[in-house]
This record gives structure tokens, sequence and C-alpha cells, in this order.
């Protein structure tokens, strides 16, 4: 028996170096997979270089003014100019302010009561209200901080001449914090919910992708299409079973939810059913789009893994959406599972009815034509 280092002085170097030309050639001509080994890498250091950020700043606000005085306009006037927080709105109602932060509209919702300033010169220690969204907590952590120390600085030079009284501390004034749907910040309300559409995407797109690859490997997709069955009706049917085994998903995570992390359903639950069909079918149709890419079963799982990865960073699941650049943000808008993960966590969480999501529902249903539309014609343009 030949020992392993005589074996090594016994090569063949001619040998080993037409093996590598042979590996080269067919590395060539795998382009896909080439282009995903290269592509991967880059990826990764772009976006958690530039698009992850833990510190969210220009968080949407919304203003309930019922106060219009030089302290208050101060104090917005401070708000505005900070770095944390964006004002998109100024109300005199209530119902308005809690409209935009249960829909997502706005993060914050800062309520300046009648009688501030009076009150405020009176020495009564008046109340500035902020109602938080706090069903992902990193993101409304940094700027909570941030609206007492603009709060501090924008009252400094008004408390000066006749004022000079209410300078001293503590402040003359006092800001109250209200934690919205998630008051003891526990995280298994942000992430169990978004596990959902993190666990769905996987699975139904790898799924897919794999499933009509297989198909064509062995064969039988072009069997099949010499048959009177037309693409869309392929389409159709390959793709219906795989809305059931979602359905099963749906339903073990929401029991798991439920009982087990004892998170509580407050929404609407048709409108919930509504988005999860949409979201389904929209992963089955990425995954069907992959497969008429995809030469391989190997190729489409890179694919998939490809696609998975910026769905997680830039779909506000492990990072808060706002604190992204704007480009992040707007590659971010065009995955289905970040609009799905808004719906989500706003009904679940939030008690949000049809309305106050249709402004996530749209966009689902405009991601899943179009990926529905461009899977037919590749798959027309393939296999014909």
């Amino acid at each position: 028996m030949t020992s392993p280092l005589a074996a090594l002085f016994d090569l063949s170097w001619a040998r080993v170096f037409a093996v590598f030309l042979k590996e080269l050639v067919q590395m060539r001509r795998d382009r896909p997979t080439f282009a995903i080994m290269i592509m991967m890498p880059v990826m990764q250091l772009v976006l958690f270089g530039y698009a992850i950020n833990t510190d969210p700043r220009h968080m949407p606000a919304v203003v309930e003014m019922r106060e219009d005085g030089p302290l208050t306009r101060a104090f917005l006037a401070s708000l505005a100019q900070s770095t944390y927080v964006d004002i998109v709105a100024v109300t005199q109602r209530a119902e308005d302010g809690e409209a935009m932060i249960r829909s997502g509209q706005a993060t914050f919702l800062i309520s300046i009561p009648e009688g501030f300033e009076r009150r405020l010169v009176r020495g009564e220690r008046p109340q500035i209200l902020v109602a938080a969204d706090a069903s992902d907590p990193v993101a409304a952590g940094g700027a909570i901080a941030a609206i007492q120390q603009v709060a501090a600085q924008a009252f400094a030079p008004e408390f000066q001449g006749s004022l000079s009284f209410l300078a001293p501390s503590p402040a003359p004034y006092e800001i109250v914090m209200h934690r919205r749907y998630n008051p003891a910040g526990v995280t298994s309300f942000n992430i169990v919910p978004a596990l959902l559409g993190v666990i769905l995407t996987m699975t139904m797109v790898m799924i897919t992708s794999i499933a009509l690859t297989r198909e064509t490997e062995r064969g039988t997709m072009e069997n099949l299409l010499a048959t009177p069955v037309r693409p869309l009706e392929v389409m159709i049917g390959k793709t219906t079973p795989y809305v059931f085994v979602g359905a099963i998903q749906v339903a073990i995570v929401l029991t798991v939810a439920v009982l087990l992390f004892r998170i509580p359903f407050t929404g609407s639950f048709l409108t919930f059913l509504v988005a999860v069909t949409l979201f389904i079918l929209a992963n089955l149709m990425l995954g069907y789009l992959i497969s008429t890419v995809a030469r391989t079963q190997m190729q489409a799982m890179q694919m998939t893994f490809f696609i998975f990865l910026p769905s997680i960073l830039l779909s506000g699941f492990m990072f808060p959406f706002r604190a992204m650049p704007a480009w992040a943000q707007a590659i971010g808008e065009a995955l289905p599972i970040t609009h799905f993960l808004r719906i989500v966590r706003e009904i679940i969480l939030k008690g949000a009815g049809f309305v106050d999501v249709v402004s996530d529902l749209w966009p689902l249903t405009i991601i899943l034509l179009a990926l529905a539309t461009l899977a037919l014609f590749r798959f027309r343009r393939t296999l014909d």
C-alpha cells in the first residue's frame, strides 16, 4: 500500500494542471454560480458597512398641538432641527395622531396640552405627553432619550429675563413617556410576529425554486409542456399546493406565538389572512422566477440565499428600517417581506384593520403582480 507521502511525490503535475484547466472551463460555463460567489461578499460588505445602523434617526413624529405660544413654537423648532425626529404632521385632534401611530405613519405622538404655557409660568410643572410606538423597542429607544435633551435645549434660551426663575433645576415641565403596544419592551413581541415573514420567505422561495428546477433537470418539465397545458396553467398548478404548506406554517407560528410567548392578537384576522395570502403568493412567484433563471438545483439554492440576505437585513426584521440610508430603504421597499412585517406587527400588536394597513397592502399586491408577470415571461421564453 502506497503511503500518502510517497503518493505526494508520485504526482503528475501535468495531470493536475489538466484537471485545473478543466475546472476553470467548468467555472466559466457556470456563470450564475461564479457571479454569486463574487457578489455575495460584496453585498455583505455593503449591507453591513453602510446600510445597518442601530441608532435610528429621522423618526417620523406627529404633534398634537393644543397650545400655540412662543415657548411651544421654540420646542417645535428644536424638534424640527434635531436629527432624531422629523415632524410629519401637526394636528389639534387626538384621533388623527392615534391613527397615524397605529398605521405606522408616525413613530411618536407628541402632545402639548392646552394651557401648557400658562401653567409653566405659574410653576405648576405641566406635562408634555410623548406616546412612542414601542412595537420595535430598538427603533424607539434612542429618540425617546433625545426628546428630553431637545426640550432642555429649546426652553433654556426662553428661561431668561422675566422667566429666569424657571431656569433652576428641576425643569419646570415634565415629559411623560407612554410606550404603546409593548410597554414592557419585550423583544419577543417584536421578533416572533416578524419571524412569520422570515419563515415564509425562506421556505416558499426555496421550495418552489428547487422543486421546479428539479423538474427541468429530470426532463419532465419539457414533457409537460408538450401537452396542451398552457404556461400560465402550469404556473398556477405548480405553485398552488405550496399555498397550503404556507397556511400550515402560518397556523403553527400563530399558535406558538399566542400560547407560548403570550403575544396578543388584537387586530382584524380577516385583514391578516388577506395579507398572508398575498405574501405567500409573492414568495411563490419569486421562487418560480428563480427557477426560470437557474439551470440546476444548486444554482436555485444559491440565488435563494442571495435574495434571502437582503430580505433579512433591509426589511426591518433585525435592524430599524428608519435607521438605514435612503438607498437601502428604497431597496427594502421593493421587498415583499418589508411590507408584510409592517402589516403583521400593526395587526397583531396595534389592533390595526384594513384601513390602517392598506398603505402596505397595495405595494405588496403590485410586487406580486410584477413577479408573476416576470415569472410567466421568463418561463415561456426559456422552456418553449
